[in-house]
């Protein structure tokens, strides 16, 4: 390995390490975030204002097959995870692409859902519940389709530059990104629509 070779691969490592311990601080803020969104909904998932609780309004077929598509994704963007272990740039292709349709799926279904609240009137400004409902949801869902868009450049990259070790590294992040928003959901469908059918 030629001294060029050598330090711009040591510039790499380090650019590799600078960028990971700053996507560990950024996913602990995400962490708070989640923590106070969940606490809003704590205090104002009663506040009803005279209008429907979650009993009355939550499909949970439906968010169960929203969530069954998630925790696919989850599953999928773990396999790119060993095709990229292996360095085989196709498979790595195929199971990022799967895990984006899958991704899309659940961001349409909650969309839907938030299109059919809102037609039968249950908007955000109805009760401080449901504005508790959106804010976290909705929050949740704009973060997936930020991973969605980055897993979209990744594909890109993949494509122009090859499994790189930047490349890698930022394949390697988006992976926990998306296990993050995962292991988030699950705390959603939980406290929202299973404590809320059941209230």
């Amino acid at each position: 390995m030629s001294a060029t070779t050598s330090l711009t691969h040591t510039a790499e490592a380090d650019a590799v390490s600078r960028a990971s311990f700053g996507f560990w601080l950024y996913l602990m803020t995400d962490c708070v975030l989640f923590a106070a969104l969940f606490a809003t909904y704590a205090v104002l998932h009663q506040n009803y204002a005279g209008g429907p609780n979650g009993k009355a309004l939550f499909d949970l077929p439906y968010v169960f097959a929203e969530t069954v598509l998630l925790l696919l994704s989850s599953t999928t963007i773990g396999l790119a995870m060993i095709a990229l272990q292996r360095q085989v740039a196709t498979r790595l292709v195929q199971w990022l692409l799967v895990t984006a349709l899958l991704g899309c799926g659940f961001i349409g279904m909650e969309l839907h859902e938030f299109a059919h609240l809102v037609a039968e009137g249950h908007g955000p400004q109805r009760s401080g519940f449901l504005s508790a409902f959106f804010t976290l949801v909705g929050t949740h869902g704009l973060h997936v389709t930020v991973g969605l868009i980055w897993m979209i450049n990744m594909l890109v990259q993949v494509r122009l530059r090859g499994i790189s070790l930047p490349v890698q590294s930022r394949l390697i992040r988006l992976s926990l990104f998306w296990h993050f928003l995962d292991l988030i959901w699950i705390g959603v469908f939980t406290v929202v629509y299973l404590m809320g059918v059941s209230a």
